[in-house]
Order: C-alpha cells, then structure tokens, then sequence
C-alpha cells in the first residue's frame, strides 16, 4: 500500500492534450497521469515500499511460528448463527448522493430508493416500489413540497411513507390515499462517518432500531485532525470473492497495475478471536493487524517504518505524543448486491498531507484507485463462476492453499461457513446462478459502474463531454 506523505509528495504531470475518443462514456477515467499517488487497494505492505502497514487491533500478540493453514471448515451446529438481516448495511457515501433527486440502489437482495427529505432534514431509505403498481420510486422526483413523487401516477409521499396526495382521487370523495395500503415500506436509516446506512428491516417494531444497535463507528473518518479521500464502484463479481480479494496480499505483486512481478515473498498470517462478529488479522513479518468486522467492514492503518514501534491509533491502545505521528488508515465496506455483483465504499484517512486533497480534484484519485480495481476484475469475475461450478460448499476441496499467506482467505471462509450458512443470505431470492459473463470490455466499463455515481467523476465526464463540443 502506498501512501501520501506530507514531505515528500510526488509531483502532478496532466496531459495537456487529449484523446477525444476517451472521453466518450464506455472508456471515460481511463486516462493515463503521470507519478499520481497509488492507493493501492492491497491491506499489505510491500517490499519496495518506505512504509510498514501497521494494524491497531488491541490484542496479545503471539510471535510463536505457526504451522501452514488447514483449510478444514467446521460444520454448520446449534451454535451461534450470523443473522444477515440484523445488521446495519451502509449504502452509499453522502458525498455521493443528490438531494436534488432520489437514487435507486440495491443491497443484499433489496431494491431500495434513497433520498434527501427536506421536511425533516435527513436522508431516507424506503422500498423502492410505489404502493399503486409497484413502479419503481427511483425513478420519480423531489415535488416543491419536498415529498418523494412516483414518476408513473404521481403519488406522493412523505418521510414517514405515508401517502400525501392521489392526482386520481377525487378532492371530495374518500380519503383513500390516508389507507394503510397506500404507505410505502420504509426502512430504518441514519447517516454515520459520511454514509448513508440502513436496516434491512421494515417492520414498525425496528423504527428505534438505532437506539439498541448502532453502525460500527470510524472515529478517524470524523476526526478534522484527518482528511479523508472516499469512492465508490458497482464490482460484477460477489461478496465473498471480494472480501477475499481485499484480504488476500500474496496477489499484490502479480495482478495490479503498476505492480512488481517479480515481488512476491512469503507471508505469515494469523487469525484472532475469530467468532460470529468476525476476526483480527496478524502478520508476523511486519507487526501488522487489521480486522474483519462481520458482515460488511475490513479496516487497516497505515503508518511510516520508523513508527512501526511507537504509538498506535486510537483503534488501538499506546500514544507517544513526544513527536508527531502520522497515519493512514484503510476502511472498505463490502456490499452484497445480488448473486455475482456487489458494492465497494472505500475510505482512506490521513492526518497528514491535507493541502493534497485541496489542490487535486478527487476524480484524478479515483483514475488510479478504479485502475486497481480493473487490474484483477475479469480475473475474480472468472474465478467465482468456477467457484459456482464446484459448488461453494466445495471450495476447501477444489482450492488448494497450501501456504501461510492464505490464512487470512481461509479464515474468512470458516467464519462464513461457520456462522453465515456458507453464503449470503438472500431469503430465496435467487436460484443461486450467477449471471452470465460479458464482453471483457464490458465488465471494464467504469462508466456504469463508477462514474454515474460519483458526483465528482460525472461531473468531470460531463465537463470534457463539453470542451469536446466547443472544441469541433
């Protein structure tokens, strides 16, 4: 993982000339700059690198030699089960949601409209399917009295889910737009670190939800000691192959962009206190930690060699406030969509460098951090239908991981087989076959991944799209 530091900053070389067959939407973001800082997506350091990854998961640590990895799963039991659906699910980063509109998402298997009611000044998660005829809310408006429209009848509701308004419904005859029929189902919702979460839960009985149980909490994300660099990417590939990819470091040196093909080395690992709320990570070499916080949150941190001994953050314990430490710190949130797709938030804080963030538009961060993603995409795409082939049930008999680097993927497939029932829970959604595999060029194309939903990327794309106008 490389990271910015503040005194010794790469410089920015732009193209100042552009191919306008790039900016057309199927390879928009594919340029090319030139000593842009790599934030990579890997959670390990990496030979060539100043930096250690240090993880700040309080816990002994053992330094004991462990023997290589048993990918030995234990069978499901009467103990305790990881429900899916009592969990909190973050949705989308803020910064990348309009007020102005209602945005369609789908989260482990749901089909949900978010959207910013003014009335009460908060952001809204409801089923995204009008009471009348099931048309989706999505695709409707913001009326001038800040209640979410249906683009087919014009129904309106407000953000309690009650009916407001039937265009149909005579003035004077019966009320049936105050019938119980005529609410939309709303889920339970709360913005916390800047993401929008919700519970997948319409009953009425969870509408205080938030008071019993809250979203795991990122102090640094809030810090205004730390500035903070977030994105977004729709993945066609599932869940579970994209926790294993984020865990997995062995794969740094050979699939990345811009990697060392000639970097790998052996790499120990261990898991801790491995139970249905997840496990902590442990790297030998390298004094590094991280965790998996059940279902959705891998986090790491960051910090320079020379402080590899000295404090830790405040997910961890010991301060030395004698000299100034710098931290950068790793936060994905990994989203079950549907069968073969989902959902990466990334957010990477650092309390140092914060000039960079102001002088360099964040879509140019995102060029580098959606080529990172492209560079082992169609390859985890390809890997899980042959996972679906064996049958996931089968993974531990069809791979074989031989070595101590792949303790952190077995340790993920135990926890999931052990507590989860192997696979996301979808309530029967899905027949369990995975859509088909398009053009490679089709899976690569971040335009519908990415860009339309980064307010920054579209914003930039719809920018050239008129530099290239004006200039014809």
């Amino acid at each position: 993982m490389e990271a910015l530091g503040a005194s010794s900053v790469p410089s920015f070389h732009i193209r100042t000339t552009l191919d306008k067959t790039k900016l057309r939407k199927p390879m928009f973001l594919n340029f090319h700059f030139n000593q842009i800082p790599s934030l990579t997506f890997s959670l390990f350091h990496r030979k060539q690198l100043k930096f250690k990854v240090f993880y700040t998961i309080s816990s002994t640590v053992s330094t004991e030699p462990t023997n290589p990895p048993e990918p030995v799963f234990e069978t499901h039991g009467q103990g305790e089960k990881f429900d899916w659906y009592s969990q909190w699910c973050p949705v989308m980063p803020i910064c990348d949601l309009d007020k102005r509109r209602p945005h369609a998402k789908k989260v482990i298997g749901l089909d949900v409209v978010v959207w910013w009611d003014r009335n009460e000044e908060t952001w809204k998660v409801f089923d995204d399917g009008c009471p009348h005829r099931l048309a989706p809310l999505s695709d409707g408006r913001i009326d001038q009295w800040g209640r979410l429209q249906c683009a087919y009848h014009g129904w309106c509701f407000n953000g309690s889910g009650n009916c407001k308004f039937i265009p149909q419904a005579p003035p004077n005859g019966p009320k049936v737009h105050a019938a119980k029929k005529a609410c939309v189902a709303v889920y339970p919702s709360t913005v916390q670190n800047n993401i929008v979460w919700f519970w997948p839960n319409s009953d009425p009985r969870y509408k205080d939800i938030l008071v019993e149980k809250k979203p795991p909490y990122i102090p640094e994300i809030d810090d205004p000691s730390f500035t903070n660099l977030m994105g977004n990417r729709d993945i066609p590939y599932g869940y579970e192959v994209l926790i294993e990819n984020l865990i997995d470091p062995a794969h740094v040196p050979y699939a990345h962009y811009g990697a060392d093909r000639e970097g790998g080395t052996p790499i120990e690992f261990m898991i801790e206190k491995l139970d249905v709320n997840g496990f902590n990570i442990v790297q030998f070499q390298e004094w590094s930690r991280c965790t998996f916080i059940a279902p959705y949150l891998v986090y790491a941190s960051l910090k320079p060699e020379d402080q590899a001994n000295g404090s830790e953050s405040s997910a961890g314990t010991r301060k030395d406030t004698s000299v100034q430490k710098e931290f950068f710190l790793i936060f994905f949130f990994c989203i079950p969509v549907s069968p073969g797709s989902s959902r990466l938030i990334w957010s990477f804080p650092r309390n140092y460098g914060h000039w960079i963030n102001k002088v360099v538009p964040r879509w140019i961060f995102h060029i580098e951090q959606n080529l990172v993603i492209d560079s082992d995409l169609y390859l985890l795409h390809i890997e899980e239908h042959k996972i679906m082939d064996v049958g996931p049930a089968n993974w531990q008999k069809a791979c074989f991981v031989p070595t101590k680097s792949d303790a952190l993927v077995i340790g993920f497939r135990k926890w999931l087989n052990k507590y989860a029932g192997g696979q996301v829970d979808w309530r029967g959604k899905y027949s369990g076959v995975l859509p088909p595999t398009p053009p490679r060029e089709q899976l690569l194309n971040r335009y519908g991944s990415h860009v339309v939903n980064c307010t920054n990327c579209n914003a930039a794309y719809k920018g050239f799209n008129v530099l290239e106008v004006v200039s014809e």
